[in-house]
């Protein structure tokens, strides 16, 4: 209790931070960046250095109520027909302005719900980015996977496309809490997924979950996690349910009373990472799991771990080239976003322009001040040394800020003339911490609770 008490105290439940898979955020992208600046990116890529690329499809069949992607339902494939051919042209559009002979070393599909696609259309879609990037030798195609829609068929499709790691959506196997969020997945559905996986050859898994959701509790949560090492995915995925109506409306459906509180929440979590622990899986950063054969986890151990848009990651690809509604591409130079609603961003691309609608360009210190969150994130660790190897005398612009830091969180900081790093007791206030570094407060903006 007095662990609890004295994070409550440092603002754990009460604070209202970014989760930090971008620096700096979303909300600061701006609409005068956009489609000049898409150009210019992507003709100054250097042709030696592969990129990762991510296509968005953000259809569902059904939308689930704890969800704040930008998604939409459909009950027919007309639409999802319609918003592949665009996608398609965009991919050709990119094809057009890349130097020659750009590889790409990742590629992931998300949504919405990339399984919607039919066998014919994953191979159209995957065909399409072929005939533009060829593929490192190491390439990955992962892909999330909704369990309930999903064949062998589909399975079998992606898997000759190439897919080497899939990426199963779980949140919680007790019927109650599917039933209050919207999302009916029994876990005979999710274990028969997993076994077809396996047959096709798919030999490396994502599993997500979530916690904090409406009827959890902590004899619930044991049962999940229990199911879900059944299973024996290599990676997992621990996130924190964000309650944000005012942003996702369909969260109105879920009831606020039947969400746990805050103290609940964070030991929900505790336990969930203490059974992951006590099966043999390493903690990655804030929310993550592996195995310690896993890519992730040598990737943390490595200091290598990287922090993206689908969050921890061992992608070194320092490009990520982003397609379809609302995605998100880095460049050396920042960050663009195609234009966030399917109708905005059909219109664009078929009218033959390209499809960034707003974007941020880095300053020097954005780079610097990135750097040190992505650091604390992944590692717990801000090496002093390396952030003046990379931006020099700038880099002691942050020693206050350090120094401030040491002084409000105590014994659970060390800080020396190497790094500061944040003691296991502590690394529930990550996000919080790193905040500290953040130079950007947009107006009317409310981010996730910290916990």
């Amino acid at each position: 209790m007095k662990q609890i008490d004295r994070l409550k105290a440092l603002g754990l439940f009460d604070s209202r931070v970014p989760r930090y898979t971008s620096y700096p955020t979303a909300p600061l992208f701006s609409a005068e960046i956009g489609a000049a600046e898409q150009a210019r990116a992507l003709q100054q890529l250097d042709p030696d250095v592969p990129v990762s690329v991510y296509l968005h499809i953000p259809f569902c069949e059904r939308l689930c109520w704890f969800c704040a992607c930008r998604t939409q339902g459909t009950q027919t494939l007309s639409p999802v027909e319609s918003y592949l051919d665009t996608l398609v042209k965009e991919i050709r559009q990119v094809g057009t302005l890349l130097p020659k002979g750009v590889r790409m070393g990742r590629m992931h599909w998300g949504g919405g719900t990339p399984t919607i696609l039919t066998p014919p259309m994953i191979g159209r879609l995957a065909q399409a980015v072929k005939s533009v990037f060829a593929q490192t030798e190491d390439w990955e195609f992962s892909v999330e996977i909704d369990p309930t829609l999903v064949d062998r068929d589909k399975i079998a499709a992606l898997a000759a496309e190439g897919m080497n790691r899939a990426s199963i959506g779980i949140q919680d196997f007790d019927p109650l809490v599917q039933q209050a969020i919207g999302r009916m997945q029994p876990f005979e559905v999710t274990r028969s997924c997993v076994d077809d996986l396996r047959v096709a050859g798919i030999r490396s898994l994502n599993a997500d979950l979530v916690y904090g959701l409406p009827h959890q509790s902590e004899v619930r949560m044991a049962d999940t996690v229990d199911k879900v090492l059944s299973l024996d995915p290599d990676r997992m995925a621990l996130f924190g349910y964000a309650h944000v109506p005012w942003v996702a409306k369909r969260q109105k459906l879920i009831k606020e009373d039947s969400l746990p509180d805050d103290q609940a929440r964070f030991q929900l979590a505790g336990l969930a990472a203490a059974r992951f622990a006590v099966a043999g899986y390493e903690a990655i950063g804030i929310d993550h799991f592996a195995k310690p054969t896993d890519r992730l986890a040598q990737a943390a151990r490595h200091g290598q771990l990287r922090r993206n848009f689908q969050g921890y990651t061992d992608d070194a690809c320092p490009t990520l080239i982003g397609f379809g509604a609302s995605s998100i591409s880095r460049f050396n130079g920042g960050y663009l976003q195609n234009a966030a609603a399917t109708p905005a961003y059909i219109e664009r691309v078929e009218a033959g322009q390209l499809a960034a609608a707003r974007g941020y360009l880095m300053t020097p210190e954005d780079r610097l001040r990135g750097r040190a969150i992505e650091m604390l994130m992944c590692d717990f660790r801000l090496d002093r040394a390396e952030l003046a190897r990379g931006h020099g005398t700038a880099a002691a612009a942050l020693d206050d800020i350090l120094q401030a830091l040491a002084e409000r969180f105590g014994d659970l900081l060390r800080l020396t003339d190497e790094a500061l790093e944040i003691l296991p007791e502590g690394r529930p206030l990550t996000r919080i911490i790193a905040s500290a570094f953040d130079a950007h407060t947009p107006e009317g903006v409310r981010y996730s609770q910290a916990s």
